[in-house]
């Protein structure tokens, strides 16, 4: 289908190493610096140099660079990498909404802003620390150190049920489960107009972007069998053209194989993003929903994995969870209902 501790004192020990420094000549006046930078330093994404940039680990000729907005100028470049993050995730005491637990596996409700696992740039406060705060030792090293516990995520900006191994025997079983699609799975979506028919199936092979390696797509060849089947469950205002589609609506989800952001870019390649969805959510909404969507405070993606349901992989025993959108999509969607 994922944040800290406090420093009381200041930190005075000596500044790491970089862990790699990458230099080019560059000649490109006229053009941004982080595209210039990002053409140069192909294996950094754009997005990661402008956070380089901020650290004040950029340099042209010795001169330190903060703005990635400004002009690129002739010379010499480097870039100080820093230290990779420890790879062994920490305990923090972060609050869980358990639904289930037993002595082999965990179900939470995950709210939205809760990573996964640790990756850069978020190290810390995902769902990984919460676990292994709340698991203790019985969760260390299942399913690898950097991810323990973890067979399936949801991204960061999902909010949702999940479950987590905690044994290594339920990890396999989970993890097969998850394999071959044996599981139940329900996403509601709030989205920009109505996917048409009302009700369907889509099929499409999905992979990396050839155009923006950061953002995943529909491809004609390649990728790997994406099938998501939805209804629309309700629809919200007037039709914002002739053509007869609603301004938004409200969209049940399900999957039959979990490849990353399936539902984002199925619903997209509908002509319905999901509303909020900055990366997926190509053109805008009508006036009206742009207003409640601001009014409502969402500033994520509008999606909620709202059913999780699989046989216990240990005990045999038919499991299932449901849980409602979380408040932030509650009065979105009652906003929405008074257009």
């Amino acid at each position: 289908m994922s944040d800290p501790d406090l420093i009381d004192e200041e930190d005075l020990s000596p500044p790491l190493a970089p862990a790699e420094v990458l230099e080019a000549r560059l000649d490109a006046p006229g053009v941004r610096l982080d595209k210039a930078l990002a053409e140069a330093f192909p294996t950094l994404s754009r997005a990661r140099l402008q956070a380089l940039l901020a650290e004040g680990a950029v340099r042209r000729d010795g001169l330190v660079l903060t703005a990635g907005s400004a002009k690129a100028q002739p010379g010499l470049y480097v870039v100080a990498l820093p230290p990779v993050a420890p790879a062994t995730p920490q305990p923090e005491a972060i609050p869980l909404t358990v639904l289930y637990e037993d002595a082999d596996l965990i179900v939470i409700d995950k709210p939205a802003g809760m990573a996964a696992h640790p990756a850069p740039g978020c190290e810390t406060g995902t769902l990984v620390n919460a676990l292994l705060a709340h698991c203790g030792d019985s969760l260390s090293g299942i399913g690898g150190v950097a991810r323990p516990g973890i067979v399936h995520r949801l991204d960061k900006d999902t909010s949702g049920v999940m479950v987590a191994a905690k044994t290594d025997r339920a990890h396999q079983g989970l993890s097969a489960l998850f394999a071959t699609h044996d599981i139940e799975r329900t996403y509601i979506a709030l989205t920009r107009g109505a996917p048409s028919p009302s009700r369907g199936r889509i099929e499409t092979r999905i992979g990396r972007s050839t155009g923006d390696r950061k953002k995943i797509a529909v491809l004609k060849a390649g990728g790997r069998e994406a099938i998501t089947d939805y209804v629309v469950q309700a629809i919200f205002g007037e039709p914002a053209k002739a053509s007869g589609a609603p301004l938004a609506a409200r969209v049940a989800c399900t999957l039959h194989t979990g490849r990353t952001h399936q539902i984002r870019v199925h619903l997209s390649s509908k002509g319905s993003p999901i509303l909020g969805d900055a990366t997926y959510g190509s053109g805008s909404p009508a006036a009206a929903v742009r207003a409640v969507v601001a009014e409502a405070g969402l500033a994520r993606q509008a999606l909620h994995a709202a059913v999780l349901g699989f046989v216990h992989p240990v005990t045999g025993e038919t499991l299932r969870f449901e849980t409602p959108p979380p408040a932030d999509m509650v009065r979105l969607e009652a906003l929405l209902s008074d257009l």
